[in-house]
C-alpha cells in the first residue's frame, strides 16, 4: 500500500507539472511582450515547476533495492574528544532539520551522552519516501574546525565524527538472519524515559554470534519495543556488511581510489578563520556554513547521488 501510494504521488505529480507547464505556456503566448505584473508570476510558478521537476528527476537515480524506503541514522564521536562529541549533536541537529524540511517522520532509538558535553553516539529511525536513497551517501566521517567552545584560550581545533546509514529492513529473507544466532539480552536503562525505564530491565542488547555484530536499543518504555528497534538495527548493520563485501570485491577488480585529499573524510566544515563546508568527493562547496548546519544539506546530496 505505501508503495501504491508512492506511485500514485509520482504520477499525480508528474500531471500536474504537465497541466502547470502548458497553463503558463498559453498565458504567455497570449501576453506576448506585454510587461504586465502577471509575468512575474507566472515566472514564479514555472520556477516552482521547474523545482518540483528536479526533484522529481533525481528520484530516477535512487532504483536501489531499498532507496525508496526508510533509513537508520547513527552518528558515533570520533577523534577530538568533547569536540568531538559535541559535534556529534551538531550533526544530529543538522539531520533532524533536514529530515523535517523533506517531511520525514524520526525517532532517536538508542543515545550515549559524552563525558562532558553533546553525544558519543546516537542512533536515528528515519521514516519517509526515499529517506534511505537520499541519505545513504552520507555515510562516511565528517570534519569540523572551529574555535573550541570548550577551551579557555579559544584555541581552534579539528573534530570527528563518523556517520552510518543503513536501510530499515522489516524480513529476513536477504539477511539470513537466524534466531539461534542471536544473544539476547536484558537490561536496566540508564537514558530518560521515567522510572519504569530505569526500574525495569527495558533496554535491550542483541549479538549477532557469526558475526561478533552488537546493537542496543534504550529509549522506549518496553523492552517488545527495545527488541523492535534492536532486530532493525541488527538487520541493516548485516546488509551493511555484506554491501562492504561488495564493495571490496569490486574495488579489488577496478582498482582501489584514493581521494585527493588529507585524511578519510568525506565533507568538510570549516567555520574558523573562514566559513566553508566541502564536498571532497563532488568538490561542491559553500560559505553559507550556518545554513548547511541547519539542515540544507541538499545541494550536497543531489550532486553525490547525479555523480554516480
Amino acid at each position: 500500500m505505501r508503495q501504491i501510494g508512492r506511485l500514485r504521488h509520482e504520477v499525480e505529480t508528474v500531471n500536474q507539472l504537465h497541466l502547470t507547464v502548458e497553463t503558463q505556456k498559453q498565458e504567455l503566448e497570449s501576453l506576448a511582450d506585454e510587461d504586465n505584473e502577471l509575468l512575474e508570476i507566472i515566472a514564479g510558478e514555472l520556477k516552482s515547476a521547474t523545482a518540483a521537476l528536479e526533484k522529481l528527476e533525481l528520484q530516477t537515480y535512487l532504483g536501489g533495492k531499498y532507496d525508496a524506503g526508510d533509513a537508520i541514522l547513527s552518528i558515533h564521536a570520533g577523534q577530538g574528544g568533547t569536540e568531538a562529541c559535541d559535534w556529534t549533536e551538531i550533526l544530529l541537529r543538522m539531520y533532524l532539520r533536514y529530515a523535517a524540511d523533506m517531511g520525514w517522520k524520526t525517532e532517536v532509538v538508542d543515545e550515549l551522552k559524552g563525558t562532558e558535553a553533546g553525544l558519543a553516539s546516537v542512533t536515528i529511525e528515519i521514516y519517509g519516501d526515499y529517506a534511505y536513497g537520499y541519505l545513504k551517501h552520507e555515510h562516511g566521517t565528517h570534519r569540523l574546525v572551529r574555535n573550541s567552545p570548550f577551551n579557555a584560550a579559544g584555541l581552534r581545533q579539528t573534530s570527528f565524527a563518523g556517520v552510518e546509514v543503513m536501510p530499515i529492513i522489516t524480513d529476513d529473507i536477504d539477511i539470513n538472519l537466524k534466531p539461534e544466532d542471536i544473544e539476547f539480552t536484558a537490561q536496566r536503562s540508564s537514558g530518560p524515559g521515567g522510572q519504569n525505564v530505569n526500574k525495569v530491565a527495558t533496554a535491550v542488547r542483541l549479538v549477532h554470534t557469526p558475526t561478533g555484530l552488537m546493537v542496543t536499543s534504550s529509549a522506549g518504555r518496553s523492552q517488545s519495543g527495545n527488541r523492535e528497534v534492536a532486530m532493525n538495527l541488527l538487520r541493516a548493520k548485516l546488509f551493511q556488511l555484506e554491501e562492504e563485501k561488495r564493495q571490496k570485491e569490486h574495488t579489488a577488480l577496478k582498482g582501489e581510489y584514493k581521494v585527493a585529499a588529507w585524511g578519510n573524510q568525506i565533507r568538510n566544515y570549516v567555520l574558523q578563520p573562514y566559513k566553508l563546508v566541502k564536498d571532497v568527493r563532488t568538490d561542491v562547496e559553500t560559505a553559507q556554513a550556518d545554513k548547511v548546519l541547519n539542515g540544507e544539506i541538499q545541494e550536497f546530496i543531489d550532486a553525490e547521488i547525479r555523480q554516480l
